[in-house]
């Protein structure tokens, strides 16, 4: 099945007449993402690689059923096209756009939630279905259909595990990236959720980093909800207390958001702790995958 998005959902672009949206239309589009619809607002009547163009969000939806949409939008803009997309009932955004303020962020993930819409990102590189539907900019070369479920809050570490799961020939059944934070719509614990009622997937990878309380949060659903293998990995692990690394959620504040707690709350709730990409491969192994 995979989880979030397949090959009959059907797909918003905003901002798809800009250089990256039209770019990133014409990759998802050639994967055989099903994009309907595009909202630029002055475009409106054009028509980029068939698909028409729209001033508004709610023209497109009352004119095409939509299931899910992605948002190229620039941060100053970014929230304002967020509540156009929630507004208008898509029950699925993803939210690519980095540096948007950190109100106009908890804006869009409070009224989300607030209307059971489910936001990935922002800064995020989106998420893929291998086979089925691309709803992103992943690399999509270093992915196939499989029976293993990623998680990630680095784009560029999930592409790398996943060019060595391809290689394995261990596949994936969807690979998600929540985004670099520090404010996060979907999380790791909410892909998790998913990822356990989906018959597709057999095992789980999850990819975090130091900084932030995701991965604790996560350990508590592995421990009391989750009954499939999950392999951790935590990047940073020597990072030191107060250093910045890379994403902005990543940021070292005390003990609990180092890379040791991390790895030992989830291994105290039952996951499987990988330390390089390469013994992934091995624990998947062990496991039956």
């Amino acid at each position: 099945m995979a989880i979030y998005i397949n090959q009959d959902t059907h797909i918003l672009v905003q901002g798809i007449t800009g250089n990256v949206g039209a770019f990133q239309t014409a990759l998802m589009q050639a994967y055989g993402s099903k994009i309907v619809a595009g909202v630029t607002p002055g475009k409106g009547g054009q028509n980029i690689n068939g698909i028409p163009v729209y001033d508004l969000v709610q023209e497109a939806k009352n004119n095409h059923h939509l299931d899910a949409a992605i948002s190229f939008v620039p941060a100053p803009f970014a929230k304002t096209a967020a509540f156009e997309i929630l507004n208008a009932g898509i029950p699925l955004l993803v939210l690519t756009t980095e540096g948007i303020p950190e109100n106009d962020i908890i804006d869009i993930v409070r009224y989300a939630e607030l209307i059971n819409s489910c936001v990935i990102g922002p800064d995020t590189p989106g998420l893929i279905s291998p086979g089925k539907c691309k709803l992103g900019v992943h690399p999509q070369q270093m992915f196939q259909e499989g029976l293993v479920g990623v998680v990630s809050k680095s784009g560029s570490l999930s592409y790398e595990v996943c060019r060595l799961l391809t290689e394995a020939g261990m596949g994936q059944s969807t690979v998600v990236g929540i985004g670099g934070g520090p404010i996060w719509g979907t999380t790791h614990e909410a892909v998790l959720r998913q990822f356990e009622y989906d018959p597709q997937t057999k095992a789980i990878v999850l990819l975090g980093e130091v900084g932030g309380k995701l991965e604790h949060r996560a350990a508590e659903f592995i421990k009391f909800g989750m009954n499939k293998p999950v392999i951790a990995m935590i990047v940073g692990r020597s990072a030191p207390a107060g250093a910045r690394m890379g994403h902005a959620g990543a940021i070292v504040e005390g003990e609990e958001g180092s890379a040791a707690s991390k790895m030992a709350v989830l291994k105290s709730a039952g996951a499987y702790i990988a330390k390089s990409s390469r013994e992934i491969l091995e624990i998947l192994q062990k496991v039956g995958i």
